[in-house]
């Protein structure tokens, strides 16, 4: 798993998203080739971290956001059960909650 140094959670980020470069419908079209795609192109994006934690943050509810589907993001959310986000716990996929 990457290490998670530092999070730029001002926004800055956004102008450094490798997202910009491609059609944005891909990422909030439905179907698993769709989400495929945009996670493709999550994966090699340098901010994808950033991403991921303004979609937890903000409860975005649909598309595909630092390479996590609006169902992945849920499962992540339920399973930090935190009225703060965390960001390592967040990342902790796969892993059993902390109770």
């Amino acid at each position: 798993m990457q290490q998670i140094e530092s999070i730029d959670i001002t926004g800055e980020w956004e102008d450094r998203a490798l997202c910009r470069t491609v059609e944005p419908d891909i990422f909030f079209a439905a179907g698993s080739t769709q989400e495929h795609t945009a996670k493709v192109v999550c994966k090699k994006c340098p901010v994808r971290w950033e991403c991921l934690a303004y979609a937890l943050r903000n409860r975005v509810e649909h598309g595909v956001w630092g390479g996590l589907t609006d169902r992945e993001r849920r499962r992540v959310l339920n399973r930090t059960r935190s009225t703060s986000w965390d960001p390592v716990a967040a990342m902790r996929v796969g892993a059993p909650a902390a109770s």
